[in-house]
Formats: C-alpha cells, sequence, structure tokens
C-alpha cells in the first residue's frame, strides 16, 4: 500500500514563547504536517513545548521524536501524553525509543542500561502505556482512542520487532550511530536489508505501519555530485555513488530530491519524512513539490 507523503520539522532549538510560536506557525505555512519535539537534556521539555505548538497551530499534529525509554515510567509518561494530547485536540503522536546518549543519563542520575535492558524498558513502556490509556477509567483521558498514534524508532533486530508488534509508525534510523563524530550513515542497500527484515517480523499485521525516516542534511543545488563529495561528517567507507543515493541526505535540485523521495517510498515503503528545523526552510519546495501525492 503506498501511502501519501507526510512532512514533519523536528524542533531541535529553545526559543523564547513569541519566538517558539513563531517558528511552529512558520512550519505550519511551510506546509509541513507534524511538528516535533526530541527528548534531549539541552533542549526544551517535550510535552510543554507540544502543548505550546498545539496552541500555536491549527492545522498540524504534535508528537514527541523521540521519547527516552530511560527517563519515563508508564504512569507519569501517560499522565503527560493524555494531557497533551487533551489540550492539543487530539492531534499527539507519541515517539518511543530505547535511548543512547549515556553522557544524558550521568547527567540525570539515571542509570544507563546495557542495550538488551534498555529495549526490554522500552517494551515495558510501549505495553504499559498501551494499557493505561486505553483503560476508559484511566485519568486524565486521552482524547485519542485507545490512545495517540505510536511511532517506535530504531534500525536493530530487537527493536524491528518491537516496532512490527506495536507501533502504527515505524521509524527507520538509517544511520548505525555516530564514530568519532563521524555519521555512519546506512547505505540503500544496507537498509533495504533492514526493511525486509522488518517486513519479515510485521508479516502477521492486517494493517501495516506507516514507515517514516528522519533525514539529516538537505541541499538544494544543481551539482549533486559535487555536494555529494562535500557531505559533512560522512564516514569514508562509503563510496562516491553510495553518497549520491543515502537515504539521510537528500541533496540536488527541487525536482530531483522530490523524485529521490518517491523512488524511497517505493523501494522502502518510506512516506513520512521528517527534517531537522535548520532545514525546514530550505526543505519546504520540496514539501509543496510532493504535497497531496
Amino acid at each position: 500500500m503506498t501511502r501519501p507523503f507526510r512532512f514533519g520539522v523536528n524542533m531541535m532549538k529553545p526559543a523564547g514563547a513569541a519566538g517558539w510560536r513563531d517558528k511552529c506557525r512558520r512550519a505550519e505555512a511551510l506546509g509541513y504536517d507534524v511538528i516535533l519535539v526530541p527528548d534531549h537534556l539541552g533542549m526544551v521539555s517535550p510535552f510543554p513545548a507540544l502543548t505550546a505548538a498545539a496552541e500555536a497551530t491549527e492545522r498540524p499534529r504534535v508528537g514527541t521524536f523521540v521519547l527516552n525509554a530511560g527517563f519515563w515510567n508508564p504512569a507519569l509518561l501517560a499522565r503527560d501524553a493524555a494531557t497533551t494530547d487533551a489540550l492539543a485536540e487530539g492531534r499527539l503522536e507519541i515517539g518511543l525509543g530505547a535511548g543512547y546518549a549515556e553522557a544524558e543519563h550521568r547527567r540525570a542520575a539515571i542509570e544507563f542500561l546495557a542495550p538488551g535492558p534498555r529495549i526490554g524498558a522500552l517494551r515495558h513502556l510501549v505495553t504499559e502505556l498501551g494499557r493505561l490509556l486505553a483503560d476508559p477509567a484511566h485519568s486524565p483521558a486521552a482524547t485519542q482512542r485507545p490512545r495517540p498514534p505510536l511511532l517506535i524508532g530504531g534500525n536493530g533486530d530487537r527493536l524491528l520487532r518491537l516496532m512490527a508488534e506495536h507501533a502504527d509508525i515505524a521509524a527507520f534510523t538509517a544511520t548505525a550511530g555516530y564514530e568519532n563524530g563521524i555519521l555512519r550513515a546506512l547505505t540503500p542497500a544496507q537498509l533495504d536489508e533492514r526493511v525486509a527484515t522488518y517486513e519479515r517480523l510485521a508479516a502477521h499485521r492486517t494493517v501495516p505501519a506507516e514507515r517514516n525516516l528522519l533525514v539529516h542534511h538537505v541541499e538544494i543545488t544543481d551539482d549533486r555530485r559535487a555536494a555529494a563529495g562535500r557531505l559533512p561528517k560522512i564516514h569514508p567507507e562509503v563510496s562516491q555513488e553510495d553518497r549520491l543515493a543515502l537515504p539521510v541526505m537528500l541533496f540536488g535540485t527541487v525536482k530531483q530530491i522530490a523524485e529521490q523521495l518517491r523512488e524511497q517510498r517505493e523501494r522502502f515503503g518510506l512516506s513520512y519524512i521528517v527534517v531537522l528545523d535548520n532545514a525546514m526552510d530550505t526543505f519546504a519546495p520540496v514539501v509543496e513539490e510532493l504535497a497531496g501525492s
């Protein structure tokens, strides 16, 4: 099933009240469908920021991208999510991940677990959050029933299994993290394998999940090869040809980028595309080009 495109912007930079409202309204005016907030120390607190974003806008949905499971317990998250969904009049999406920033855990005096226990904690959070929000007796009550849409992000086998079991939105992390500040972006062939693994795990589903991708870099240019050669912080093992097709890097003319996204939707099923706020204006012509398709 080919889904129509949706576009989100992940708001990484804090702003005062007036600046935050203006930024969210600009995202709406540029055609973005979702305003997102990450869950990192040094950035805005997710739920107050999303409530303000919803109050400042009319059309876009709002969402976490993504909450760090280690920072939350199910009861407190259910309270905050339900409150935010009600204040946003049913526009909330809940994005969850296992967490990866060990330094932030240390700053918050929260134990940073090994990968297996972190994913176990995420699984517990997902199942308990769903149970609490679906309970008619839960107070406060979310507007969306049985709960707001759930996005789960990752690319390891255990996370893909969790995504296949529970996620309304499967967010593929098309990178293998950073090494000494250098991004290990997945090539199209590597993402093919991750998507195929997910599809095998999700074969039992009667309703397919929407598929999401976070784009790390956007550049409008008439010379794709020159742009590929100067891509920032990409591991040198990635060939020139692979750089031209990295799913998380979009560069070229507006029409070339739009065509790349159409091809990626056909190949990987990726229809929900998120950019960082520093690319919000740069990417806007692509949003306009693909709107409604």
